[in-house]
């Protein structure tokens, strides 16, 4: 990995054992992001290698719009981590069932305020995109700022 992502933490099965999948396929990971230039993209490309690895290495059924869904997702959560919130940003994927959970974690308590759909309002719609193509959407304060966990069905 690139200075952008590192891995900082164990690979495990679904039901939370530690252990990797079949074949040495994760079934979840976590990255710790450091906001420098090329991050948002590289977070988009590690989800798409995550759930490509997982379709190849379990013949779990992840259809391509599954992974551009859930690279549009980081892509939208990791933004706003990163721009409303000071410090390192942990990016957590794994496969619960027949869901993606993609959850990021940052420094910020303060949980987001969904806003109203509004055409007419320039930028400022990524959680409204992520609200509309997530099965569920979740924020949770945690000890140290917040986790934001959206799910995808497979």
């Amino acid at each position: 990995m690139d200075g952008a992502a590192k891995a900082v933490r164990r690979d495990s099965g679904p039901s939370g054992e530690d252990a990797i999948g079949a074949g040495g396929i994760p079934f979840e990971t976590t990255v710790a992001l450091d906001g420098k230039d090329g991050c948002i993209a590289r977070a988009r490309r590690l989800a798409g290698e995550f759930l490509t690895r997982v379709r190849r290495g379990h013949g779990l059924p992840v259809p391509a719009r599954v992974v551009d869904l859930s690279q549009l997702v980081v892509s939208e959560l990791v933004t706003n981590a990163l721009r409303h919130a000071p410090g390192p940003v942990l990016l957590h994927l794994r496969i619960v069932d027949d869901t993606v959970e993609i959850a990021v974690w940052d420094t910020d308590p303060a949980l987001p305020v969904p806003r109203p759909p509004d055409p007419t309002r320039v930028g400022q719609h990524g959680l409204e995109i992520v609200r509309a193509v997530a099965q569920r959407l979740d924020a949770v304060r945690e000890p140290v700022g917040k986790r934001i966990v959206a799910r995808l069905a497979l």
